[in-house]
């Protein structure tokens, strides 16, 4: 953290205050010096006494919803042009015989509104600064985004978005797009050359060959400051032989066109065992009717055996 020393004047005392304890009052710490102040409270209530005391207070209280302002780094120098106008209105407002219970908040409520406009929702640089402590931080979205990776099939389509999880400004936006090849997988700058013919936020590669191996970077420009780089690695990998993508096909095809089985209803015949084995099988009548062609059989089997032994007999 670095103390934006503004006066050497200033008191140590105070200065460990500003970095350790953020006064109310903090970014009229950060933006006016000790010897402004005081000029000012002098000019409305004198030099010394217990009016200057009240002025020192009244001046504090005034700023109090200022203490945790954030704002873009580089509009530092705005907010700081901005203080110095307000410095010299009050003195004006103090010379003209002034109260400084009616001027101080009047300053602060304008200082306010220019704050308001200086405070933007989106990523306008890599840094922020904070009136609490008079410092500036890294912003929360870093300006290079991780690498984002891609594997696509040679001869298929690559398609890029280059978007962010963060607002932007609706006018002004440009997209730069640029290439590494030679498979490299980077964030390095100086490996990039520029694609001219991409433009928009959406690229879009197809189809893809292997020449195409490498990270493709996006950049979102406004008013050509950047606001965020994106990074796509993109692996390009072969096709399968042509033999097996016939394979692939002719099987598909048997697949489709195979017919499908179908339930069918096939009429029962039962066995002579199985309709003995009924119990409604073997009533009297049935049985009389086995008998009789069991009689019948018996018959024809020595009729049968009796013309045999004939034609035997016969012929020797």
């Amino acid at each position: 953290m670095a103390l934006l020393a503004r006066d050497s004047a200033v008191p140590c005392a105070l200065v460990v205050l500003t970095v350790f304890r953020a006064p109310a009052w903090a970014c009229l710490i950060c933006f006016t010096s000790y010897k402004e102040r005081t000029r000012i409270c002098q000019m409305f209530a004198g030099t010394q006494g217990p009016e200057l005391e009240k002025c020192q207070e009244a001046f504090s209280s005034a700023f109090a919803d200022l203490a945790d302002i954030e704002i873009n780094y580089d509009d530092r120098s705005h907010l700081h042009d901005a203080f110095t106008q307000m410095t010299h209105s009050l003195q004006e407002t103090a010379a003209a015989q002034g109260s400084f219970n009616v001027a101080f908040p009047d300053a602060a409520e304008k200082m306010r509104k220019v704050i308001k406009k200086l405070k933007g929702g989106f990523q306008d640089v890599a840094r922020r600064f904070l009136c609490y402590g008079c410092y500036s931080k890294a912003c929360n979205f870093p300006l290079d985004c991780p690498v984002q990776d891609l594997t696509v099939t040679r001869g298929q389509q690559a398609k890029f978005s280059c978007t962010v999880n963060f607002q932007l400004p609706k006018e002004e936006i440009t997209y730069s797009w640029k290439f590494a090849g030679g498979g490299l997988r980077t964030q390095d700058q100086s490996y990039f050359r520029d694609i001219p013919r991409a433009q928009g936020y959406l690229a879009r590669i197809r189809p893809v060959q292997p020449t195409h191996s490498g990270t493709f970077s996006c950049s979102i420009l406004h008013d050509q400051r950047p606001l965020a780089r994106l990074y796509f690695f993109l692996n390009v990998t072969s096709a399968p032989p042509r033999g097996e993508i016939e394979l692939q096909v002719s099987f598909r095809k048997v697949l489709r066109g195979a017919p499908k089985e179908t339930e069918t209803l096939e009429p029962w015949r039962p066995s002579l065992g199985e309709l003995l084995a009924r119990p409604e099988a073997l009533t009297p009548g049935n049985q009389c009717l086995l008998a009789a062609l069991a009689a019948v059989a018996s018959a024809s089997a020595t009729l049968m055996v009796w013309v045999f032994f004939r034609w035997y007999f016969k012929g020797n």
